[in-house]
């Protein structure tokens, strides 16, 4: 089975989401950032796992469900953090963020379905922003990631060049859209309105100056 990897930062204010801010508080942007996370969490705990790791820049709080084993992030550029996410487990393994709370089970399915690593030797989700919001690899080598360039428009098309380049064979996940601008948070809580994103998004928007409880 696949082992699933969750790269994370402790939802605190002024160290997350800082781009919601403003029109959101540094406080309110934390709480969607911490229910971006739980929504993460919890569909990664709903899905067939080898293992579940949540590779935390920060402290673990009372927001981290059960079955997780959580890892310290590696210091350095992104890159680095997520090259020693992969190189931290062996075997299969797929990794997401925390921004896409909209993620589902369903959607993580086809890199965790039988067989999965035998039609492929890579798994990569694009992000509408231009990055990726999962990659997988069959055989995790940090090699495939050292160098990217991150948080640009062309990291998504260097990654996966990167992927081809290698001579792997890459399954393609759904596009999907990072929360980073108060844009993002209002389409996303509408593309998924049952999660704590969009409960809390709804609450904050509905009541702006409303302060983020929990």
């Amino acid at each position: 089975m696949t082992t699933l990897l969750v790269i994370a930062k402790e939802p605190l204010p002024g160290r997350v989401k800082t781009r919601l801010t403003p029109p959101f508080s540094a406080a309110q942007a934390a709480g969607l950032a911490r229910a971006a996370l739980g929504d993460t969490l919890d569909a990664v705990g709903a899905c067939p796992a080898r293992r579940r790791v949540l590779v935390l820049d920060g402290r673990p709080g009372p927001w981290l469900p059960a079955g997780f084993t959580v890892v310290p992030q590696c210091a350095g550029t992104l890159d680095e953090r997520l090259a020693a996410a992969f190189a931290a487990v062996a075997g299969p393994a797929l990794l997401i963020g925390m921004d896409t709370p909209q993620v589902t089970p369903e959607l993580l399915a086809p890199a965790l379905a039988p067989g999965a690593w035998e039609a492929y030797d890579a798994w990569f989700g694009p992000a509408t922003d231009g990055g990726f919001w999962a990659l997988g690899l069959a055989a995790p080598d940090p090699a495939l990631l050292r160098g990217v360039p991150m948080s640009v428009p062309e990291t998504g098309a260097v990654q996966y060049e990167r992927l081809r380049a290698a001579g792997l064979r890459v399954g393609l996940l759904p596009e999907l859209r990072d929360v980073d601008t108060a844009e993002d948070a209002r389409l996303v809580a509408a593309e998924a309105p049952t999660g704590r994103f969009a409960a809390l998004h709804g609450e904050l928007t509905a009541r702006p100056g409303a302060a983020v409880g929990g």
